[in-house]
């Protein structure tokens, strides 16, 4: 994760900045800063993983998006474009934001260095307070490995680690993915 602009900024403002710079960003707390760019294999994981879910959700309610989708947290205002969500169900739109959706059911990160502890720790921390959301995959980059976290009736986040030749279980999208299959065809490291 970069380092915040020191200026706090309002909403309308990072949208402003947004539009400006064609650049994606996220937010929280008046703070903006930019996204990293992915590596190759960070790109084919992502695309072996739409893949799968586009096949597996077709004609269910729920649809895969990509990274282009912006996700906002209603409580805390925060914004981000997670690598990978899933909504259930028509999308719901924040009010300040028609771009951003409210309502994602599964959040995927494919890790980085960069990114691994903010996606791992703060990012976590302000997505699990979307009520819909259910399920919160990471996606090591490195080995095959995929840690889910899954909400429970409680309330509570169970974590379990998946490996190769496992299947990750998301019940909310009643889907189970093939963790060899997510690292099919990449490119090395």
């Amino acid at each position: 994760m970069a380092e915040p602009a020191t200026r706090r900024l309002s909403y309308s403002e990072y949208l402003d900045l947004e539009r400006d710079t064609d650049m994606r960003h996220e937010f929280l707390d008046g703070a903006a800063w930019a996204m990293s760019s992915g590596t190759p294999r960070h790109s084919a994981i992502k695309s072996n993983l739409l893949g799968i879910l586009f096949g597996a959700l077709r004609g269910s309610p729920c649809r895969p998006y990509d990274s282009d989708l912006k996700v906002r947290v209603v409580d805390s205002g925060f914004a981000t474009y997670p690598d990978l969500t899933i909504i259930c169900g028509p999308l719901e739109p924040h009010a300040e934001d028609r771009n951003a959706a409210t309502n994602p059911t599964v959040l995927i990160e494919v890790l980085s260095k960069h990114t691994e502890a903010w996606d791992r720790g703060g990012k976590f921390l302000e997505v699990r307070h979307i009520a819909t959301l259910r399920h919160y995959l990471l996606v090591s980059q490195d080995t095959r490995r995929v840690e889910h976290l899954e909400r429970q009736e409680a309330g509570a986040w169970r974590l379990t680690i998946h490996g190769p030749g496992e299947l990750v279980t998301v019940d909310a999208i009643a889907t189970e993915i093939a963790v060899n299959e997510i690292y099919e065809r990449l490119p090395e490291p």
